[in-house]
């Protein structure tokens, strides 16, 4: 009974409208100001600071400060793959089938928290599977002798990703595509190394993400994927 009304609290603060948009802000794995997150939910700064207040308390979300000024972000990856997992639950209309057929902005690229989400993470994570670099396990993945050279070639070194204290590659369901993409460290560490080296870019106040032309073409070589 108790985690029952534990879970009701936590059902309560993600079911309120403007603590949810805030949430779902947060998700391009940005600290932002109360401010800044008030604009999206379109309320004052005084109840945006209220909520995340709320929200501090339930280790949703945590706050770090740097002078005047306070930085919000998930408390945790897990919670943010909980929201992301809750986008999943969204009703697709009939008559936004062809949108889900021919992906474009958020729906192709985007960045989950801290990792890459969309049709591309989705067909990357397919590839990865095909060409044996990771491997299904349970509900996770794991990396393979293959997979470890592979990604040590890119300059990602599994043995610092499985020291880390979370999970090291895992599904997350995407839910645009209602297909997995991959998340935890793996996940993170690729899309560092795909932002680093210029391979996809962030649109300013957005999740989305743009694939350059160098993208393309190491994405096509590297992984066999043709970026349209």
């Amino acid at each position: 009974m108790e985690t029952a009304d534990e879970f009701s609290k936590i059902a309560f603060l993600l079911g309120d409208r403007s603590r949810s948009i805030m949430l779902w802000h947060l998700l391009d794995g940005r600290a932002y100001t109360p401010t800044e997150l008030s604009l999206f939910a379109n309320i004052s700064a005084q109840s945006a600071s209220n909520h995340l207040s709320k929200l501090v308390e339930a280790n949703i979300v945590s706050v770090d400060f740097q002078g005047r000024h306070r930085y919000y972000r998930f408390a945790s990856d897990e919670v943010a793959h909980a929201v992301e997992v809750m986008a999943s639950l969204v009703t697709v209309q009939p008559a936004k089938k062809k949108n889900l057929e021919e992906p474009s902005g958020i729906t192709y690229a985007r960045t989950c928290y801290d990792h890459l989400a969309g049709r591309l993470a989705v067909d990357i994570t397919a590839c990865f599977i095909r060409k044996g670099i990771i491997k299904p396990y349970t509900n996770q993945y794991i990396i393979t002798n293959h997979g470890t050279v592979w990604l040590q070639s890119l300059g990602i070194n599994s043995e610092e990703l499985r020291s880390q204290k979370r999970s090291i590659a895992r599904p997350c369901l995407d839910w645009s595509e209602r297909k997995n993409h991959l998340a935890g460290a793996l996940g993170a560490a690729f899309l560092q190394h795909l932002l680093k080296n210029d391979w996809i870019r962030r649109i300013r106040n957005s999740r989305e993400v743009v694939i350059t032309a160098s993208g393309r073409k190491e994405l096509e070589r590297n992984l066999s994927i043709t970026v349209r």
